[in-house]
């Protein structure tokens, strides 16, 4: 017995397997809501936060390419353009590609947050070394992130999924904040692929990319301390710990990248090993996902698949969702006093059609055996 969302695999255009409210030439964007949404863009960068408007231009251009990319579309017809704002400050805007040729659903979400540190979470960023957090909670912080994951529709092209996030906090005095205090904002990001058949020669090509990323950002210091691709090193590491699903013994997939608390340049310089510029590399990881990913989705999405093959695809699918529920930190976050209208926006990276069926297990010396022998110990690709 199993529960199961899946439906029969088909290779059917976009403009058929899309649901019908999205292909209903009722469903059009917001366009008040999107001028109100550029306005605040704007005034982010004319106050000088470049950081925020970087987000909305990035996740514009990425829906461009995923669109040329997938083929099934053009103008971006294929996205559901989700734009909000609440009365607090806070706004964001939520791109869901469903139903293409390749994409058998992309989501890719711009948020920004603006509130008032709880005791609680005060708390526990001091307790993880984020220095002038007064434990007692009642900084003004302003929290925004880029986030995405492309669900393909083969089972031979990996999940991608990424993102890159800062998190600022007004000084306790309740100043505003300037950029001479940009020590109180942290970056953080990264990328991860999740194939559900193992292709070695992909996962070197994939963190051979983030290495060359890490290595342009690390310091001549930290080459000397600690060797050459210690940055690397160190996000690979993290990234193996944090996708990770205690309850399986597994890993998620072939990690990546993952970096969280970077501090900008007074407070990183005193860190064992970090980026030279936080914010340049947090850019950069960001300008490098789709440049990265793009030739092993060419490479993988023609090739055949059979009935086995999409069985495992959405039985994987299901783990996938099971360590989001259970351990990613950002979306739990997310749901932290989440509203009804905004719940679909932190469970828009859920895969579109899952499987749990009991004790799956595949036999010994199968390709889907081999997956789980990587995901149950980590590799060094590139070492």
């Amino acid at each position: 017995m199993y529960a199961s969302t899946t439906t029969p695999t088909h290779n059917s255009t976009s403009s058929r397997s899309r649901p019908t409210w999205q292909r209903s030439s009722n469903h059009k964007p917001n366009h008040r809501a999107s001028r109100s949404l550029s306005l605040k863009a704007s005034s982010s960068k004319q106050e000088g936060d470049d950081f925020e408007s970087f987000l909305f231009d990035w996740q514009s251009k990425l829906c461009d390419k995923l669109t040329r990319l997938d083929g099934s579309t053009t103008n971006n017809e294929g996205f559901c353009d989700d734009v909000w704002e609440r009365e607090d400050g806070s706004f964001g805007r939520t791109k869901v590609f469903s139903g293409g040729d390749l994409f058998e659903k992309a989501a890719c979400n711009v948020s920004v947050i603006r509130g008032t540190l709880t005791e609680t979470r005060a708390k526990t960023m001091s307790s993880r070394g984020r220095k002038g957090i007064n434990p007692k909670g009642g900084q003004k912080y302003n929290a925004c992130a880029l986030s995405l994951v492309w669900h393909p529709r083969s089972p031979h092209v990996p999940t991608f999924r990424a993102d890159i996030r800062r998190f600022a906090v007004e000084p306790d005095s309740r100043a505003a904040m300037t950029k001479k205090e940009e020590t109180n904002a942290w970056y953080g990001g990264g990328m991860d692929l999740t194939p559900y058949y193992l292709n070695e020669e992909d996962a070197r090509y994939f963190h051979g990319k983030c290495r060359e990323i890490c290595d342009e950002y690390q310091t001549r210091e930290s080459v000397e301390k600690f060797g050459e691709h210690s940055l690397y090193r160190k996000y690979k590491q993290f990234c193996d710990e944090y996708f990770y699903i205690p309850a399986r013994l597994e890993h998620r997939g072939v990690g990546g990248l993952f970096f969280d608390d970077v501090a900008t340049s007074a407070e990183a310089s005193a860190a064992s090993v970090a980026p030279s510029d936080a914010k340049a590399f947090t850019k950069a990881v960001a300008l490098s996902w789709f440049d990265i990913w793009e030739p092993i989705a060419t490479r993988n999405r023609s090739l055949p698949i059979t009935e086995k093959e999409t069985i495992w695809h959405h039985q994987r699918r299901g783990r996938y969702l099971e360590f989001n529920l259970l351990y990613d930190r950002g979306v739990k976050f997310g749901l932290d006093g989440v509203t009804p209208d905004r719940f679909e926006s932190i469970m828009v990276s859920a895969p579109p059609r899952i499987r749990w069926d009991y004790k799956a297990n595949p036999p010994e010396g199968s390709k889907e055996a081999r997956l789980l022998e990587v995901l149950r110990e980590p590799v060094d690709w590139i070492e």
